[in-house]
């Protein structure tokens, strides 16, 4: 058998930036304010292609929710991450894109929204100035983790290459959207390291019910606009959210759902499934649907009789049909209360490659307040969605990526200008 070509190596003077999206676009450029030498590695074809795609339909940079209320979106972390954005807040975000000639505005959900929506000429501008600025790109480079001694192993289509970093900082992304590089491959030679990771878990995602075929054949890609969700919180305490949502093949997604799903993953882990109760009529109240029902049908069929009598058509009628079955639609307070509490059991959160987000990664617990990881090098951070900390849509997470970034690269650029010349 051939002996395999030995890597190549490659030298880096400062700090090995490990990821393109925005938490490693970041720090790429805190640290190279710093006067530092920067070398930023991705292993798709170019940066930022996760960002671009969630630009899409319309980027949304951040929200314009205002403090302390903004750090409670981010739960059980949101202690943590409001020291990340006492550095780097939401107000910092929209000032920081203006510098690229990007302004924004607040939308009527509080939404932040460059002017024309989009991400490509932010995400230009950006990489423009950081290349300007002396920061280096190497593309195609994937990271497989560190050789034996020491080095930082990166996968490329010229074959294996070495590069030895005086400092790194490592924002690998989570487990979603593998197709664009964030496939969680880290956590295995990370863990190996010792590296104190939980679970990667989807969030922002959408949850399997298990419709009948008939139903999933008809209504699946309809929306459901406007229902008021009722769920149980980790404490058991009812709340209440509207907003709207999509029926799918499998079960139910959008961004009503995407905001209840750390409540309803973590509830179907603990319990084997979760119950969402949606109002489907939000404008009347149970007696008056009651009421109503209770109408005699004058020959009508009973789907008509619904449609006329509650307002219910298409989705939102096949739904009750769904719950109730035909025989269920008998006895008028028995529809009115599923209409205002229409109980969908959750069976299982969608694949994590179908999620917005993803929740776990390297626990904050593991780290210092800089973001260096404890069990490695003293000059190893991490950054961004690979960390354990998860958020609603509407702007928290990029706030959250972009505050991360700025935090490990100004560390790794101090602790680099605190050791002595190599």
């Amino acid at each position: 058998m051939p002996t395999p070509p030995a890597p190549t190596l490659l030298p880096l003077p400062g700090l090995a930036v490990i990821g393109g999206g925005p938490a490693g676009l970041m720090a790429a450029q805190a640290a190279r304010a710093m006067g530092v030498e920067v070398d930023l590695f991705e292993a798709k074809g170019s940066v930022g292609r996760k960002f671009l795609i969630a630009g899409k339909g319309g980027l949304n940079l951040t929200h314009g929710e205002p403090r302390p209320a903004f750090d409670h979106r981010y739960g059980r972390r949101s202690a943590a991450i409001a020291h990340w954005l006492d550095q780097f807040d939401a107000d910092a975000l929209r000032e920081w894109a203006r510098g690229f000639g990007v302004e924004t505005y607040i939308g009527s959900s509080g939404r932040v929204f460059p002017m024309d929506r989009k991400a490509a000429l932010l995400l230009r501008g950006w990489v423009r100035r950081l290349r300007e600025d002396g920061v280096r790109f190497h593309v195609q480079h994937r990271c497989i983790g560190w050789s034996q001694d020491g080095a930082l192993r990166f996968d490329t289509p010229s074959g294996l290459v070495h590069a030895r970093a005086r400092a790194s900082v490592f924002a690998l992304g989570g487990g979603s959207w593998p197709e664009l590089g964030s496939d969680g491959a880290w956590t295995a030679w990370m863990g190996e390291r010792g590296v104190d990771i939980a679970p990667l878990q989807p969030s922002n995602c959408g949850f399997d019910i298990g419709w009948s075929a008939h139903f999933a054949e008809r209504h699946a890609g309809a929306p459901l606009k406007p229902v008021i969700a009722h769920w149980r919180d980790g404490n058991g305490i009812e709340r209440s959210l509207q907003g709207e949502c999509v029926v799918t093949a499998t079960g139910i997604e959008g961004s009503l759902v995407y905001a209840l799903s750390a409540t309803l993953r973590d509830a179907i882990a603990a319990q084997g499934s979760a119950v969402l109760e949606l109002d489907l009529a939000p404008g009347r109240d149970l007696a008056r649907l009651q009421h109503d029902f209770a109408q005699p049908r004058r020959g009508r069929s009973v789907g008509e009789h619904l449609r006329r009598q509650t307002g219910l058509d298409g989705v939102k009628a096949a739904l009750v049909f769904e719950v109730l079955g035909k025989d269920g639609l008998n006895d008028a307070a028995v529809v009115a209360r599923t209409i205002k509490r229409l109980p969908l059991r959750l069976r299982s959160a969608r694949p994590i490659a179908e999620a917005i987000s993803s929740a776990g990664g390297v626990r904050l617990e593991a780290m210092d307040s800089a973001l260096a990881v404890s069990a490695l090098a003293d000059n190893v951070f991490c950054a961004g969605e690979m960390l354990d900390w998860e958020a609603p849509t509407g702007g928290y997470l990029l706030t959250a990526c972009f505050a991360s970034g700025l935090i490990a690269g100004r560390a790794a650029a101090k602790r680099l200008l605190e050791m002595p010349k190599a």
